[in-house]
């Protein structure tokens, strides 16, 4: 299989599995096994072109918070935005450059997503028996900043899933909403994550052995997969709970255990 062809099917995968809470991480783990591993800054840009979608699915509700924040609910909206990413740059920045971070191999990835799965499970069962909300206190706000480090420094646990569910166990119990929120503070996140990611190839002078016709095919792939994926899913969830993305990561992390080897 080419290089460029793998890249193609890399960027699909990321846009399918960014937003839903399964982890685009183990995913990429199990088709890297056999497409061939690929960079950290790889891996990060394509996530940065799935939070592209957000940006297309959630057009008009930028702009109306861009253009509305003379409104008091516009605004306390946005200022939670920023504080959920300053939360994660503020924790997360030294948590990297403290190399703080479970390997990417199967072991530590499999048990994320059982744990993760099973947590869910419980996590939205609790969820359902507090009152119906879609009011974002600052605790959520904070919480799902946290949330994203979390998923970072654990592989596989999936950020939308450790946000989303944090969100709602405290308070934010309509899913959309809680999606809508955890997805909107993504942009941020990962556009961050990418150039931080970029400044580092470049001090390391490493831009030059990056093949960006990958990078840009699996980029434009995983922006245009994201998209659809996440129109799907926030029609999905106002009708259906969680449970059966519960039951794929379970599945899928057993699958891992058992097929893959530990050391890969």
């Amino acid at each position: 299989m080419s290089d460029l062809l793998s890249a193609l099917l890399l960027g699909i995968l990321e846009g399918l599995t960014e937003f839903l809470p399964i982890s685009s991480t183990g995913h990429l783990l199990i088709a890297q096994h056999w497409l061939g591993a690929r960079s950290d800054f790889f891996n990060i840009v394509i996530q940065a072109g799935a939070i592209l979608a957000v940006l297309l699915a959630f057009r008009q509700r930028l702009w109306s918070l861009a253009t509305g924040l003379n409104q008091a609910e516009n605004r306390d909206y946005v200022m939670k935005l920023g504080v959920a990413f300053l939360v994660t740059a503020v924790v997360g920045l030294p948590v990297r450059l403290a190399g703080w971070e479970l390997p990417e191999t199967v072991t530590p990835v499999a048990w994320a997503l059982v744990i993760g799965g099973v947590w869910m499970l419980l996590a939205e069962r609790f969820a359902g028996r507090l009152p119906d909300s879609t009011t974002i206190t600052w605790k959520v706000a904070v919480a799902v900043g946290l949330a994203q480090v979390i998923a970072g420094v654990f592989p596989g646990t999936s950020r939308s899933a450790a946000a989303i569910f944090l969100a709602m166990l405290l308070g934010l119990t309509r899913r959309a909403a809680a999606a809508e929120f955890v997805f909107l503070v993504g942009i941020p996140t990962m556009f961050a994550a990418s150039g931080y990611a970029l400044l580092e190839m470049a001090k390391k002078g490493q831009l030059g052995n990056e093949n960006w016709a990958d990078v840009g095919v699996a980029f434009v792939a995983a922006a245009i997969t994201g998209f659809i994926v996440v129109k799907w899913l926030l029609s999905y969830i106002k009708r259906r709970p969680f449970t059966g993305f519960a039951l794929y990561r379970i599945a899928l992390g057993f699958g891992l255990l058992l097929f893959l080897p530990a050391g890969n």
